[in-house]
């Protein structure tokens, strides 16, 4: 990826990139800090109000200074901080000096590696744990962990933000991931998940008691027009990006369901996106309003219950549990199982317990 036209989650801090505005001379090279195109469903917007949306920690004066400065332009033109954003409209922020550089600090922080050879390594992530840095965590990641890892491998570069990554999930979701160790087998394992030829499957608790035992839900994912963190699925096919996923109820625990998702796709939040679309968000899923009852009774009992359950789960309940692909280099396919982790155990614990008391009562 361009170092100049970089993901959403890996933004810099925009008060930093402007707190030197006033050393901007004109006759410098600029450089595209952040790029962003409206959405064909766009409503007409103040551009920093589009922004602040758009950029983590940005607060509405400074892209109002950004602005004054010349630095924020529409479709390549220099616009105030009033310049109503249309549909299509690419909007960038530009700065007389470079955006700043992500080193890769080495850590040595433990990795639970369920598999490595010569070309990859399969590693089960620990929920909490962010994959690769970006801004607000730049140490401590996944990434931080590989690089003391593989410190001595010739192949491994400190500037690369990405080191081998071919895939990801959230800092929140626990399981499986796959690491490249060498370029060749980044680009094969790459191919495979861009071909939709792996094979990935995720275990869910999920609100409420899902009619089917199973089923499809399909529904173009992309960016929430009202809340830029979020994602959403978009009715009009026209907007957002195609994404299937298949599922399956494994348990029924009275108002929450322990369920199945296999991926077709591979979209950002998709499986906490299109569980909430067909009404059953994840559970503790505080982004998508999962960390509220959304099912149940209003007793305080129950209350303190489930109070109990998110104290005891304080995540979204998503743990990326198999993981297959083909060996880049043998070309044997492969599958990894993982455990589920021991906070979403306790949890589903709880439920059964709860559910086997109310049915005694």
């Amino acid at each position: 990826m361009n170092e100049n036209n970089r993901e959403f989650d890996e933004t810099d801090d925009l008060e930093e990139l402007i707190e030197n505005k006033e050393e901007t001379d004109s006759g410098k090279e600029l450089y595209e800090h952040y790029r962003f195109v409206a959405d064909a469903g766009q409503n007409l917007l103040r551009v920093d109000k589009f922004l602040v949306n758009r950029i983590e920690n940005a607060s509405r004066n400074k892209i109002q200074d950004a602005a004054a400065a010349g630095s924020v332009l529409a479709n390549g033109n220099p616009v105030k901080a009033n310049y109503k954003v249309k549909p299509g409209d690419t909007i960038t922020i530009e700065m007389s000096w470079p955006p700043r550089e992500i080193e890769i600090l080495p850590e040595d922080i433990p990795l639970n590696i369920v598999y490595e050879d010569d070309a990859l390594i399969v590693v089960n992530k620990q929920p909490g744990m962010v994959v690769h840095p970006g801004f607000g965590n730049y140490t401590g990641t996944l990434v931080n962990a590989l690089a003391w890892h593989l410190k001595d491998h010739p192949w491994f570069q400190s500037n690369d933000p990405r080191p081998g990554l071919v895939h990801r999930i959230d800092k929140d979701t626990s399981g499986l991931l796959v690491i490249a160790k060498t370029e060749e087998a980044k680009t094969n394992l790459a191919r495979q998940f861009f071909y939709k030829t792996t094979e990935r499957t995720y275990q869910a608790i999920a609100w409420g008691s899902m009619k089917e035992d199973e089923g499809t839900i399909t529904g173009n994912i992309g960016r929430s027009i009202r809340d830029r963190k979020q994602m959403t699925v978009f009715e009009d096919e026209s907007m957002g990006k195609p994404a299937v996923t298949h599922y399956k109820v494994l348990e029924r625990l009275g108002y929450v369901t322990l369920v199945q998702c296999n991926l077709e796709t591979g979209r950002t939040h998709q499986i906490r996106v299109h569980l909430k679309y067909i009404g059953h968000t994840l559970f503790n899923d505080e982004r998508y309003g999962g960390n509220q009852i959304l099912k149940g009774t209003t007793f305080t009992k129950y209350k303190q219950f489930v109070k109990n359950c998110f104290t005891l789960l304080p995540r979204q309940a998503l743990h990326a549990k198999t993981l297959g692909f083909e060996h880049p280099v043998t070309g044997e396919f492969m599958r990894f199982d993982s455990d589920l982790p021991d906070d979403m155990v306790q949890t589903i614990d709880k439920w059964r317990n709860y559910i086997a008391g109310r049915e005694e009562e």
